[in-house]
């Protein structure tokens, strides 16, 4: 028995990058960043609009979450449509990343580079600061709970243990309350260890999900 999956493990930005380019005479700096919300991502744009008032466009991409739940946005901000948002969202959704927002800021240099060449230029900023970006994964963990009578206390720690699980103690009574964390590729195993090692007596059930960041 389980539970509807959530999202597994999957590689986000540890850290923002910032890489310059060029191309003509024009000059593209672009900005990698963790971005777990939409709300994120909007402020990255936001924050780089303030720092580079004067620039000439500010285009972005970027994807929340991951696989079959990403949400993506993109912008071309005033480039011919198609040549700067969606080539940067291509190179996101390359990369393998999720939670991540890439913004490309140009300021112009003189020379028009034509739709072909705007289309290059995004494209190479957006890969060589993701190129240099740092990565950590993101993991779901579950939080299972349950309870035991006080002689399979001892097994079901053991169980949940050599399964992958940290195990905590919650309130006594009767009974003891039981709290097992797991990595969410782990949790069924888990369920089934302890339900095997207590001959169905404890059965642990989903009680909230945790999703961490690790290097």
């Amino acid at each position: 028995m389980y539970y509807a999956h959530t999202m597994s493990a999957y590689p986000v930005p540890a850290a923002r990058t910032e890489i310059t380019t060029k191309a003509g005479n024009s000059t593209f700096l672009a900005v990698a960043d963790r971005a777990a919300t939409v709300d994120d991502a909007r402020a990255l744009i936001a924050d780089l609009r303030r720092r580079y008032p004067d620039a000439t466009h500010h285009c972005f991409a970027f994807a929340v979450g991951h696989g079959a739940t990403v949400t993506h946005g993109s912008s071309d901000d005033g480039e011919p449509s198609g040549t700067a948002g969606r080539p940067i969202l291509a190179v996101v959704n390359g990369s393998g990343l999720g939670d991540v927002a890439v913004v490309v800021v140009r300021y112009f240099g003189g020379a028009k580079l034509g739709t072909g060449g705007l289309v290059r230029a995004y494209t190479e900023a957006a890969q060589a600061v993701l190129a240099a970006c740092p990565r950590m994964r993101k993991v779901t963990r579950l939080r299972l709970v349950g309870r035991a009578p006080y002689a399979l206390f001892d097994i079901v720690r053991r169980a949940a243990a050599a399964a992958g699980g940290d195990v905590g103690e919650g309130e006594f009574g009767t009974d003891v309350g039981i709290t097992v964390v797991v990595d969410e590729e782990s949790a069924t195993t888990v369920v089934d260890q302890v339900s095997e090692a207590t001959a169905g007596t404890v059965r642990l059930v989903v009680d909230g999900a945790i999703e961490e960041v690790r290097g």
